[in-house]
């Protein structure tokens, strides 16, 4: 399979960029929705305390983010791991196709 111009920009680059930032957005969902949902929760809980400080909500927000981030390593690191092996075979693909051109 030759591609050359703009059958690389077609086939090979446009097609990376959608699965990089659906990739992006993806893997950091989960570290946003645990930022989110313990921001909600501080906010309902200083709303009836009337407790108005504006660090109560920063370190558990900290410790979501974190506690998702950990939780959900395993995924990252496999689903990063394949894109960048489909990354380096798209490389290898195009090296050879400029080679052979």
């Amino acid at each position: 399979m030759l591609l050359f111009g703009q059958e690389i920009f077609e086939y090979i680059f446009v097609p990376m960029v959608q699965k990089t930032l659906r990739l992006i957005l993806t893997l950091s969902a989960p570290m946003l929705l645990a930022a989110i949902a313990t921001g909600i929760a501080i906010s309902i809980f200083q709303a009836t305390t009337k407790i108005q400080e504006q660090t109560l909500s920063f370190v558990p927000k900290i410790a979501a983010t974190f506690a998702a981030l950990v939780i959900y390593v395993p995924k990252v690191r496999a689903e990063g791991t394949a894109f960048l092996l489909e990354i380096l075979n798209y490389i290898s693909m195009m090296q050879v196709d400029a080679v052979l051109k």
